[in-house]
This record gives C-alpha cells, sequence and structure tokens, in this order.
C-alpha cells in the first residue's frame, strides 16, 4: 500500500494542491493551483516533478467540480486515489478546541463548523474542500491542520485583550496567532541547521510574504505572536494595515461615510505596502520603484522595516534571550535588502550582518547571514505543505 499524502488548501476561489509520495522527503511529486473558480476564466494548472507546467480549463467549475477534475489529474499522473494514505487540509482557524492537529469525522467536522465565525472568509472554504473530498472518497481518512493551533500555547498574559473578560469567556474574544504550521516547521528546521536542542532554544521566527507575522517560540513552544483575534493584527503587510489605533473604525466611519465591514475591507484590502506606496502590494516591485527613486516606495519600504523591527525587538521580553531570529516567507527567504535594512534597526539586540552570506541567502553557511560575533539571524525557506503532510503521516500511519 502506499503512503502517498495530498495536501489541499481550499480558498474561496482556489484551490492550492501537493502530491508527497514519501512523507519523509520534503520535495512533492505534484504540486498545482486551481484558481478564479466559479469563473469563466477557472483554470487548472500543475507540474509533474521536473517535468514542464500543464494547464486546462475548467470554466465556471465550483470547488466540487474542480476537486473530481483534480483526481482525475492524479490519477493521470500515477496516482490512483486507493494509493492516498490521508489527505491533509489546511485549516485557517481552530479556536481554542485544536491545539494539533486531528483525523476529521462528523463531530469533528461540525467542531470546526462552531469557528466559522472567527474566520468567516477562510474556514467555510477550508471545510468545503474537507467536506468535497469526504464525500468522494469516505475512505480515505481526511486531516485538518490548524494555522492557530501552535498558538494555543500561549498563557493568558499573552493572549488576553484589556476589554471586558466576559467577551472572552462568552465570544472567545483572544488573541489567537496565525501561520502557527509555517512558524512550527521553520523552527525546526533552524534547530536543526544551527545544531541547537529544539527544547532549550530561544528563537523568534519572521514569516513575511503577503501575509506576515512573528513569533517568540520557546523550548519548541509558541509563547507570543503578533497576529490576534484575526490575521488584520500585527506588523504592515501586503494589504494589511496591521496594528492602528482602535479608534480609527470610527473616525474613518465619520469621515469618509463609511460602514463597519467597509472601513474592515479597507484595511485588510487597501492598506499596507499598497496603501502606502499607492503602488503595490509586492515588495519586489516595490524594491525597484524605490531603486529608482520613488519616494513612497521607499517610505513603505521603511515603515514595513521598522514595524518589524520593532515587533521582534518586543517579542523578546517572551523569551529572556535570543538564539536566533529566522527570516522565512516569499520576502524573508528571497529579499536580502529587506533583511539587511531590519537587521540595521536591530543593533540594540547585537546583530551584525555578513553582506556576502545575506546576499546569498545564507546557502553556505547553514541559513546563516551574520558574522561569527554576531547574535544569529537565519534565512529556512518554510513549507508548510511538507508540515501537513508530516502531521498526516503521524495520525494515519501507514
Amino acid at each position: 500500500m502506499s503512503n502517498s499524502i495530498l495536501v489541499i488548501n481550499s480558498g474561496s476561489s482556489s484551490i492550492k494542491f501537493s502530491v508527497f509520495e514519501d512523507p519523509q522527503q520534503d520535495n512533492p511529486k505534484i504540486v498545482g493551483l486551481a484558481e478564479r473558480l466559479g469563473t469563466p476564466e477557472a483554470l487548472l494548472s500543475w507540474r509533474v516533478e521536473d517535468q514542464d507546467k500543464q494547464s486546462l480549463a475548467i470554466a465556471n467549475a465550483d470547488h466540487g467540480a474542480t476537486l473530481k477534475q483534480l483526481m482525475l489529474t492524479l490519477k493521470e499522473a500515477g496516482i490512483q486515489p486507493e494509493q492516498l494514505n490521508a489527505v491533509g487540509h489546511r485549516v485557517v482557524h481552530g479556536g481554542e478546541k485544536f491545539a494539533e492537529s486531528v483525523v476529521v469525522t462528523p463531530d469533528i467536522f461540525a467542531q470546526i463548523e462552531q469557528c466559522n465565525h472567527l474566520a468567516p472568509l477562510h474556514n467555510p472554504a477550508n471545510l468545503l474542500g474537507i467536506k468535497t473530498l469526504m464525500d468522494l472518497y469516505p475512505a480515505i481518512p481526511q486531516i485538518a491542520v490548524f494555522d492557530t493551533a501552535f498558538h494555543q500555547s500561549l498563557s493568558a498574559k499573552q493572549f488576553l485583550y484589556a476589554v471586558p473578560y466576559e467577551l472572552y469567556q462568552d465570544h472567545g474574544v483572544r488573541r489567537y496567532g496565525f501561520h502557527g504550521t509555517s512558524h512550527r516547521y521553520v523552527v525546526q528546521k533552524a534547530a536543526q541547521q544551527l545544531n541547537l536542542p529544539l527544547e532549550d532554544s530561544a528563537f523568534i521566527s519572521a514569516h513575511l510574504g503577503n501575509g506576515c507575522s512573528a513569533t517568540a517560540i520557546l523550548n519548541g513552544k509558541s509563547v507570543d505572536t503578533t497576529m490576534g483575534m484575526t490575521p488584520l493584527e500585527g506588523l504592515v503587510m501586503g494589504t494589511r494595515s496591521g496594528d492602528v489605533d482602535p479608534s480609527l473604525h470610527e473616525f474613518l466611519a465619520n469621515r469618509l461615510n463609511l460602514d463597519l465591514h467597509q472601513v474592515t475591507e479597507l484595511l485588510n484590502k487597501k492598506s499596507g505596502l499598497l496603501g502606502l506606496s499607492g503602488l503595490s502590494n509586492d515588495m519586489r516591485t516595490l524594491s525597484e520603484a524605490a531603486a529608482s527613486g520613488n519616494q513612497q516606495a521607499q517610505l513603505a519600504i521603511d515603515v514595513f522595516c521598522f514595524r518589524l523591527a520593532k515587533s521582534i525587538a518586543a517579542l523578546t521580553v517572551s523569551l529572556g534571550r535570543l538564539d536566533a531570529l529566522i527570516f522565512t516567507g516569499g520576502i524573508g527567504e528571497n529579499a536580502f535588502p529587506i533583511r539587511a535594512q531590519v537587521l540595521n534597526e536591530l543593533t540594540v539586540l547585537g546583530f551584525n550582518l555578513d553582506p556576502e552570506l545575506n546576499r546569498n541567502h545564507g546557502r553556505s553557511n547553514h541559513g546563516l547571514i551574520t558574522t561569527s560575533d554576531s547574535t544569529k539571524a537565519v534565512v529556512v525557506n518554510t513549507n508548510e505543505e511538507w508540515m501537513i503532510a508530516q502531521d498526516c503521516q503521524n495520525l494515519v500511519p501507514n
């Protein structure tokens, strides 16, 4: 029997997927994306190992039709449904109910549904992927892997807001944190690369992509993080504002004649790097523009780096010491000028950048981008999909 794992990230209008033939190996056999679902332009694209990318038009396909076509595509690539040991699903919000990944039963499915109000844009789409594959292939175990689970180790003083306590008791108003699967993966990898015991370590992980969060991780457990009840809190991101004065909602509602939903939409989708620069949410575009003299693009980068550095310094309070800072995510792994600017803001923590190692993303030195006499900073390429596959393998051994 094969121990192949299918990993699914089902969004509101897209489905990312990958297949790991051997979950012990972190390189997938197949990776793909179905996008613009429900529109005439819906498209399924995939690549098998080192072969050329292939695409198939799936006009107006919904999630159900897309997943059926996806399974046919896997068959053509030599992966039969009966060869799948499990399907792992990224689920954004597990609330306080889930501190680890779980095999989905009807009861578990209902418990995840009860968290939908905490992530109304994400959880229903995640659950749609689970339900569709449960209905299509009831014999294949479906595993839910939660973005929030890794942060359930936060203590009350770290997760509570200073609002009436009954809002937490009755409505679950608290900080949950996100990107947990990525932070969990990179801290394990960083400990290996630096030859540090995970159970006696103090890391800060900065996951920097279109969404950004930083997490303090002590002895392998999350003890503080920048995202809160929703992914809007914390760092400056591609289109999200991160932290703002809570009264800004009322101010904008009054001044611009917006309702609460419209203000929240503005802070989620029109702010961050995009809002500050007036140009793009993509750090590559902004870096090129700044290099060409675009002062607003440079301003967006400066705010991004300063706010990140400030948050990293604050996270050290929960650690007591810092063994290493981890950069990961699309920006963290690839944007060496951004890493340099952030570390330059953090000389108080003893960082001393090695420009050549940084330019090469630490590839020649176990990910390290700092000098030998510096507090360590390391680049680690995240692999959330493989972490999900690992959880599946642990929950459903072959």
